[in-house]
């Protein structure tokens, strides 16, 4: 935790006279925004360039404050709250009046959470409130994991930026839809379907397609400025060092079975083996790559198991409708 409490202060009097503070989360940075405030809230969609009708996520202190912001909790919704909070776990729920329409997109769906990050817990817990935030970026770009890539990308746009670190997890929130009887995951994040599964005792269905907007679901969300082409790992090199005679600066993204294979490629990252690693440094290899000049990154899908689940969602994303080469 390296923001002081005289910072914690200053990001408290920000958002209660309506402003935009930076805050670290365990999964990525996020724009925070008074939830009660209207006006608050729609400077957010304004600072990233985001459509309004996009679903913003309510950050809480703790999960005793769950009732205060929805309008009832299923139990299935209070034992995932209990084990799961505070962690990387997002609950979809029906709205309670405290939340305007503003943080919801117009739905009657709420998106709320508890984050597991000192600094935000700090922050949560000194301004008594919820908290909106999303990701802290232009709309559709790579999330920030440091304080550093929020200043960067957003600049006079956030009033406050607290500094706590690196982000842990590096990935954004499972998001999961627990309205009804049988909840379903929407979007993979930090906590792994297998645990999910393991609490909630029966599989959990993954939908590549869901009628529920929530955060995250843009078809070219956490996009770099380069073009990311998913192929078969096998492919890679090959596909890589065709696309640099035909004139791209290629980035690669080169899997750790492939260790020590060569490749003419413009820059290459070689992925770590552990999949909490590499979701630990998706999004900084994404802009590394951006930084070294790179217009287009050769990739390919991890194993979709644990936090492999949730990176491959976020390379299909970044590639857009255009999956493969």
């Amino acid at each position: 935790m390296t923001a002081t409490t005289s910072d914690i202060e200053k990001a408290v009097g920000v958002l209660r006279a309506g402003g935009l503070v930076g805050l670290p989360t365990e999964t990525v940075y996020g724009l925070g925004a008074n939830a009660e405030d209207p006006a608050a809230v729609s400077r957010i969609f304004q600072a990233k360039g985001r459509p309004p009708t996009h679903p913003l996520i309510v950050h809480l202190a703790s999960a005793e404050h769950l009732d205060d912001w929805v309008e009832e909790v299923p139990a299935t919704a209070r034992l995932l709250a209990e084990r799961f909070w505070p962690g990387p776990l997002t609950l979809v729920l029906r709205r309670g009046r405290r939340v305007p329409l503003e943080a919801t997109g117009g739905l009657e769906t709420v998106a709320v959470r508890v984050p597991d990050h000192p600094v935000a817990l700090a922050l949560l817990s000194a301004f008594g409130g919820g908290v909106t935030a999303p990701s802290a970026n232009l709309f559709g770009s790579v999330s920030p994991t440091t304080a550093a890539h929020v200043r960067a990308e957003l600049g006079d746009a956030v009033d406050f930026v607290l500094d706590g670190g690196p982000c842990e997890v590096g990935v954004e929130s499972t998001i999961v839809d627990a309205t009804g009887e049988t909840p379903t995951i929407l979007r993979p994040g930090g906590v792994t379907r297998e645990d999910l599964e393991a609490v909630l005792g029966h599989p959990l269905a993954v939908p590549s397609a869901s009628g529920v907007r929530v955060p995250g679901q843009h078809p070219s969300h956490y996009a770099p400025r380069a073009r990311v082409v998913l192929v078969e790992p096998q492919q890679i090199v090959a596909e890589a060092e065709l696309a640099q005679e035909r004139g791209h600066q290629v980035g690669v993204f080169l899997p750790a079975s492939l260790a020590g294979a060569s490749t003419k490629a413009h820059a290459v990252v070689a992925l770590p083996d552990s999949m909490d690693t590499y979701a630990y440094g998706l999004y900084g290899f994404l802009r590394d790559l951006d930084e070294q000049g790179c217009d287009l990154i050769i990739a390919s899908l991890p194993v979709e198991e644990g936090l492999g689940l949730a990176i491959a969602n976020r390379l299909r994303r970044a590639a857009g409708p255009r999956h493969s080469a």
